[in-house]
């Protein structure tokens, strides 16, 4: 095991390249399933959920090779073997296996998902699309069943607005008879990413980006080459960190449409931003005001900024309060940023920062992915040597991160932890 130490209160200055989408990849994978010869990703990420998802695609008889930020998948062999624990606990986003093998061989079994602990996050949107379609569902010993003689499109509401049920009835309906239309559903980029590579293997969707989708099934889909969108949650990250800690930073490969709520934010804080068709120069201030958000789904303030925005908000002049409407069990990073010295509490939904505060670096622990990032916010504004664990939560979702750091000037390295370290953390 390995913890992340940062030496902080360094202005960072330079630019950074903004990697593909890991709220994108976890499903473009997945997808691959249902066509009948190989389908070629780019701009495939460096982070660990990309291995797992494509050890996962080899269990089931895909043949997959990986090539810097290049994946080929021939999905010509696989089969619908039961996947009930292993790589699939790991790993949230492996519920996309369900829709997918759904469309292509009508049943699936699946280990019911992993992933980071948000609080609840149910799969019933989900199980109640793939019902819709004519699928039966069933829990069996921690893993869900899927049986259907056949799909027919169909009506779907959503009760509410989940893009991981969005992009799972999608791949289900793709391959199945007839019309599906579904209402309510989400808007995120990620789910037009996922309708393009599915209609270059020749889906045919309309209206990805709105709240009402309508598919019409084919029998077959093909191979395809696909390029993914860039990463909005991790462009998202290193705008905060110039914000933070920047003279100036040049955050390079991002579509600063897909962050216009946290732009505006960041402007009502007094960052001067300006941005390009594919960039974004942010100017930091040594004078931040204090602002109050609030997260919603697309087009509002993302949940996966919400973490690291709140290690910002400790530099600024007031009170702000961060309320977070998605996940109401995102608040596991307050008690570290409070080790290192942050006057922030939670109450209820939400965390109520009070600043500036004078952050020191301390010992803390990433409990999830977007915490991860917030810590390594903290530690770059902080005096002093801060030392992350939990680095398997950090990995999942940012790609070279200490490469991108150091690159725009961050003290920042990897240590083996020790037994006696491991030992405490475990018992933690």
């Amino acid at each position: 095991m390995e913890k992340l130490k940062i030496a902080g209160g360094y202005p960072l200055k330079g630019s950074v390249k903004i990697s593909g989408a890991k709220n994108s990849v976890v499903a473009l994978i997945p997808a691959t399933i249902l066509a009948d010869s190989p389908v070629t990703i780019e701009g495939i990420p460096n982070i660990s959920d990309v291995q797992m998802l494509g050890g996962l695609l080899e269990e089931i008889g895909g043949n997959v090779v990986l090539n810097d930020k290049e994946m080929t998948i021939d999905p010509t062999n696989m089969i619908s073997m039961p996947l009930p624990n292993g790589k699939v606990k790991k790993l949230r986003a492996s519920y996309y296996l369900m829709g997918a093998m759904l469309g292509r061989f009508k049943k699936a079994v699946i280990g019911l998902p992993g992933g980071c602990h948000l609080g609840p996050r149910p799969i019933d949107q989900h199980i109640k699309g793939f019902e819709a379609l004519g699928a039966q569902v069933t829990n069996e010993q921690g893993a869900i069943y899927l049986r259907a003689n056949e799909l027919r499109g169909a009506r779907i509401y959503l009760d509410v607005v989940s893009v991981g049920a969005t992009i799972n009835i999608m791949l289900a309906a793709v391959r199945a008879k007839g019309r599906t239309i579904i209402e309510n559903a989400a808007k995120e980029p990620e789910i037009i990413d996922v309708a393009t590579l599915l209609s270059s293997m020749g889906a045919k969707i309309k209206g990805a980006g709105t709240d009402v989708i309508r598919i019409d099934g084919v029998e077959h889909l093909r191979g395809c080459r696909h390029s993914i969108i860039p990463d909005r949650i991790e462009a998202g990250t290193y705008i905060i960190i110039a914000a933070a800690t920047g003279e100036q930073v040049l955050v390079d490969n991002v579509i600063p449409l897909h962050l216009e709520s946290l732009i505006a934010k960041l402007r009502e804080m007094g960052v001067s931003i300006e941005t390009s068709n594919d960039q974004v120069l942010i100017s930091s201030s040594n004078n931040l005001k204090a602002v109050d958000l609030k997260t919603l789904v697309y087009p509002g303030f993302p949940t996966d900024l919400q973490q690291p925005f709140t290690s910002l908000l400790t530099r600024a002049q007031g009170t702000s309060i961060v309320t977070d409407t998605i996940y109401g069990a995102r608040f596991k990073h307050i008690d570290e940023l409070r080790r290192m010295n942050a006057n922030v509490k939670v109450e209820g939904g939400s965390s109520i920062i009070s600043g500036p505060a004078r952050l020191q670096g301390a010992r803390v622990r990433a409990s999830d992915l977007r915490a991860g990032a917030s810590l390594v916010v903290a530690g770059l504004i902080a005096n002093g040597i801060t030392e992350i664990t939990g680095l398997e939560h950090i990995d999942r979702g940012y790609s070279h991160l200490e490469d991108k750091l150091s690159g725009l000037g961050a003290t920042i390295w990897r240590e083996k932890m020790t037994e006696e370290e491991i030992e405490q953390l475990q018992n933690l």
